[in-house]
């Protein structure tokens, strides 16, 4: 039987901010020292290659034909992840020699479908493979102004151990029917991605591992004024109008009682570590287990569509 201990990990920094090349060595190196802690999972922060859009809310992002806003949306598509491209070779490279899971937010450009980008999260496996991409399947707010709709692929779990891996993006984890997507796959390890901040992480870890029984990772980025390089278009008037702290981190981790593993950490880039331990999970779910016995698959049931929505397919 194979042990019920896992040590997992949550990389709580900043990117080098529209810069896929140098954020990729960045994401790397903690990869690396991730799998010399001994973890069997890594996660990043959402949209953290090559960075959120914060700009957006800042710079009256909705004005249509904007210069300035089509100048910093040109940069984003061109600094964007193309994973058929191979452009997370070095990640899974990383992730292949650490013997390591990584769970990565990132913006990602499909080529297939034009220019438009969506805020996908990835799962590498410790071969270096990548499992899945997940596009997040409704943008929040302004992010609708740079982001595309996503679909279900990656809707799904994977054996890590004695756990079973799920992730979602953002706000996506406030969607009771997407969580029950993953729940339904017998999730109890679950990674939730965040751009930073605790007031995103603070509430709602504890309430998605109280009510899957299950572990939860909420890990998030950093983005502070200082982050926004040189390299960056308009870098000083985005100094100038980005607040000071644009994240602030808030990564965390909550056990199947609801209770605190590693409270909300903020303010600086860190490793946090911890030795999770599966049969908390199994006691957890004497009570309650949401696609267990407590389930009621005569009343309730739920369809899940995973198939990459394309808008076009052909023939002969």
């Amino acid at each position: 039987m194979s042990s019920d201990r896992c040590v997992v990990a949550l990389a709580q920094i900043a990117p080098v901010w529209l810069d896929r090349a140098a954020t990729l060595m960045k994401i790397a190196a903690r990869i690396d020292e991730a799998g010399r802690s001994g973890a069997r999972l890594v996660a990043f922060g959402e949209a953290l290659l090559p960075g959120y859009p914060f700009w957006v809310e800042h710079t009256d992002g909705a004005r249509f034909e904007s210069p300035l806003q089509k100048e910093l949306y040109a940069r984003y598509v061109d600094q964007a992840v193309d994973v058929q491209g191979g452009d997370l070779a070095p990640l899974c490279k990383a992730a292949r020699d650490a013997r390591i899971w990584a769970v990565v937010g990132c913006i990602e450009c499909d080529r297939s479908r034009g220019h438009s980008v969506f805020c996908s999260l990835v799962v590498i496996d410790d071969a270096g493979e990548i499992r899945t991409v997940h596009r997040k399947l409704c943008p929040t707010h302004e992010e609708r102004l740079v982001w595309s709709l996503g679909d279900g692929v990656g809707l799904e779990t994977f054996a890590l151990d004695r756990f079973r891996l799920g992730a979602l993006n953002c706000w996506e984890n406030w969607m009771p029917l997407a969580r029950s997507s993953l729940y339904a796959q017998g999730e109890d390890l679950h990674v939730a991605l965040w751009p930073g901040s605790a007031r995103n992480t603070e509430q709602i870890t504890p309430f998605i591992a109280r009510e899957g029984r299950s572990f939860a990772l909420s890990v998030s980025g950093l983005m502070r004024r200082e982050d926004i390089p040189d390299s960056a278009p308009h870098a000083a008037l985005l100094r100038e109008r980005l607040p000071a702290v644009c994240a602030d981190g808030g990564s965390c981790i909550a056990g199947p009682d609801g209770n605190w593993v590693v409270p909300p950490h903020t303010g600086e880039e860190i490793l946090l570590v911890a030795e999770l331990d599966h049969a908390r999970v199994r006691e957890a779910r004497h009570s309650f287990d949401p696609f267990g016995h407590y389930s009621r698959p005569d009343v309730l049931e739920l369809r899940v569509d995973r198939r990459r929505q394309t808008g076009s397919s052909f023939s002969g």
